[in-house]
């Protein structure tokens, strides 16, 4: 296989998959604004499942992309920081908002960190910018989630601002990944 056909696979795997989890952002952000107001069983429920899903999406992306060297690595890494982030918040949700804030914070600056340096070993897919940036901010926010945690009181609905960002930057790597999907 060439490697612009395999570049071109590669692009067509993640244009599909960052589809999928900006649709799955959105339905996602949407739940959680609707039922967070009160640390509710069903809102529990939904902050499991966002980590959850990210350890489904970072398997699709293993299998899907075939990535190769460091970048696997990273892809089990984020896994295991989805995974412990989900048993984190189950646990963090009998203990209520600040400490569900401070779990969602500790796993998006460092699901962040991981996401950043997976879009730099991948700049030359085209649309990873946007994923860098996606990083970047996963940090920042997830620093500004502890910093709420830790101050007045807030809703788990806050974080439903941080899916939908985070869906908006997928979708927009999606469509940036058009032009590698096709292998032009």
């Amino acid at each position: 296989m060439t490697t612009t056909t395999s570049t071109a696979s590669v692009a067509s795997s993640l244009r599909k998959l960052y589809f999928v989890r900006f649709g799955f952002a959105v339905v996602w952000a949407l739940a959680i604004f609707a039922v967070g107001s009160s640390l509710s069983p069903l809102a529990a429920t939904l902050l499991v499942l966002y980590p959850l899903f990210d350890v489904a999406a970072a398997i699709v992306d293993l299998r899907s992309t075939r990535t190769s060297g460091s970048s696997v690595a990273l892809l089990y890494a984020n896994m295991a920081l989805s995974l412990a982030a989900a048993v984190g918040l189950a646990i963090a949700a009998t203990s209520g908002t600040p400490a569900v804030l401070t779990v969602w914070g500790a796993w998006s600056v460092t699901a962040g960190v991981v996401q950043l340096i997976v879009g730099i070993r991948r700049r030359a897919l085209g649309g990873q910018w946007i994923m860098i940036i996606s990083g970047v901010l996963s940090v920042l926010v997830g620093g500004a989630f502890i910093a709420m945690a830790a101050g007045a009181p807030a809703s788990v609905a806050s974080l439903g601002g941080y899916a939908t960002l985070g869906g908006v930057f997928f979708l927009i790597s999606a469509l940036r990944l058009n032009r590698a999907a096709k292998g032009l």
